[in-house]
């Protein structure tokens, strides 16, 4: 069997040189309870319903930027590349919901897969995956931002793009701030609101294409000229970066296992449903924004772009109606409001992962007493200002290279998920336990998770064959390729350091962290709370 649960938390900093466990899970904090009555567990707290886990991860994905990334999508690689691009990458991210939703539901502890590597393959791994994907997530926040500035400069350029970005700065750092409880259901009705913009969306798409707006049918116009597919490997490999980008966030559901009440319930269920949601939502827009514009179409967004449009606002303009971009700008800018937030709570509790074991400042890993990383949250948030960026460039360009490094920061965690995943299986097996006794079983493993691994370094490695066409790119190498540098220094230096070694799977910790439910079922049905004055219960939801 594995190794039994430790008190206190283990410090690779106090670790011998010999020791090959990696930091465990510590349950010093069960039983503790927020204002709210929810359990702040490992310094979480655990607020997060069913109905919020399904929203979440689609909340968080489905952004202002996918408006503009659809039509760069078809920019780069035409309407038939990118629809061919999303879909292999759709697949990628099916295979990698299937190893989390086994891993996490097993272990739902705070840094989920950051902290399993760390548990199954190496602790040199947790560092070095943990601050991979928490600057994948800082770059996200510093898009969104710049997305924002993008939008709203559609609407008047009088008022310079950095005073966008630090007005909405300051609104997502107060908002971000409230409490997992007020993130949850922010999430949720913003997601909800998002959802019927889609289906809006689509209608728009199909009354265009049919000449219902505009009065000219277009059908399938744009995919014979200029043509279904463009720019050749190159094209597909920017559109690859970009849909691993517009796709990384599903996993984000992980991360929500320490923070949800009943994570061997809602987890499993919250992963299947969102996937598929995410998966036709994407393919969609894809295919819709490819039957509305060309792919030559010069207001679309590039590296090149100092402004761009939506290829619904361009649609809406060739059909006469110029003025349509306004609907759009709304759309765009109400989905950037849970986009940001999203992006600074993945952020945020990746780097108070990091912090608990040791791997980060340890100021970052302090909450608050209902259970937020205050720290981490402002220091993750103040990062996000990298957008200001597009003071110095394009939009357009600062927009192409932090997509870059969070497509490639992307493509090597989920290659280090199916890595985990299948050391965790092994270690499983070898300590004597059955697959019945997994209270979710990964599909088609151990094939899935050797796909999502083979898979994603061939992407890291050509996501970046631009750079080598038509001559020598030496800045444009350097954004394509140095995530994979920092990877490996950081992995190095942290073992050489640390003097880490692979976890042997006859000896990975199978206990520490290791439940089924935090919050019992009866107890889930029957949480009620006190009777107490309203201005109390409205203090409670906000600050918890």
């Amino acid at each position: 069997m594995g190794t039994p649960p430790t008190s206190g938390i283990v410090d690779e900093k106090t670790q011998s040189a010999t020791d090959d466990v990696s930091p465990v899970t510590p349950e010093t904090t069960d039983g503790a309870l927020a204002s709210n009555g929810n359990v702040i567990d490992d310094g979480l707290q655990r607020g997060l319903k069913n109905r919020h886990l399904q929203m979440i991860a689609f909340g968080g994905v489905v952004g202002a930027s996918i408006w503009y990334g659809t039509g760069s999508a078809i920019a780069y690689s035409g309407p038939v590349g990118a629809l061919i691009c999303f879909l292999i990458i759709g697949l990628d991210v099916f295979f990698v919901m299937q190893s989390l939703g086994e891993m996490t539901t097993l272990f739902p502890v705070q840094g989920a897969f950051i902290e399993l590597a760390g548990r199954f393959v190496d602790p040199a791994l947790a560092f070095s995956l943990g601050v991979n994907y928490w600057y994948a997530w800082v770059t996200n926040i510093a898009n969104d931002y710049n997305n924002i500035s993008l939008i709203m400069g559609l609407w008047t350029d009088a008022v310079p793009s950095y005073v966008w970005i630090i007005i909405f700065w300051v609104g997502f750092q107060c908002t971000s701030l409230l409490g997992v409880v007020v993130y949850g259901e922010m999430e949720f009705w913003l997601a909800c609101w998002k959802l019927l913009c889609v289906v809006g969306g689509f209608l728009v798409a199909i009354l265009i294409n049919t000449g219902a707006i505009g009065g000219s049918y277009i059908g399938f116009r744009y995919w014979r000229d200029p043509g279904a597919i463009a720019n050749g490997i190159s094209g597909f490999g920017r559109t690859f970066v970009l849909a691993a980008v517009y796709y990384s966030g599903t996993e984000m559901l992980a991360l929500t296992a320490a923070e949800s009440r009943n994570p061997a319930r809602d987890l499993p269920r919250a992963i299947r449903q969102t996937f598929f949601r995410i998966l036709v939502i994407f393919i969609g827009l894809v295919f819709f924004a490819g039957i509305i514009v060309s792919s030559d179409e010069p207001g679309l967004l590039t590296a090149f772009s100092k402004s761009a449009q939506s290829p619904w606002s361009i649609a809406f303009a060739n059909a006469g109606w110029s003025a349509g971009y306004n609907l759009v700008n709304v759309v765009m800018i109400t989905a950037q409001l849970s986009s940001v937030n999203s992006a600074i709570y993945v952020a945020s509790r990746a780097l108070a992962a990091l912090a608990a074991r040791g791997r980060a400042p340890a100021i970052f890993a302090k909450t608050t007493k209902n259970g937020v990383p205050a720290y981490g949250i402002v220091f993750s948030n103040l990062l996000g200002l990298l957008a200001l960026l597009n003071i110095a460039a394009t939009p357009g360009k600062v927009f192409s290279y932090l997509i870059t490094i969070s497509g490639d920061a992307t493509f090597i965690a989920w290659a280090m998920i199916g890595v985990t995943h299948i050391r965790l299986r092994r270690a499983w097996v070898e300590q004597g336990h059955g697959i019945d006794e997994l209270p979710y079983k990964a599909f088609l493993y151990p094939y899935g998770a050797w796909f999502v691994v083979a898979l994603n370094v061939f992407l890291v490695f050509i996501s970046g064959y631009e750079v080598f066409v038509g001559g020598f790119h030496a800045v444009d190498f350097v954004f394509s390729y140095v995530v994979i540098a920092i990877f490996v220094v950081l992995y190095v230096g942290w073992k050489v350091v640390k003097g880490t070694k692979i976890i042997k799977a006859a000896e990975a910790d199978l206990m520490t962290g290791r439940r089924e439910y935090v919050v019992g079922e009866a107890q889930d049905a029957n949480f009620k709370k006190a009777s107490v004055p309203w201005y109390i219960v409205v203090k409670r939801f906000v600050f918890s």
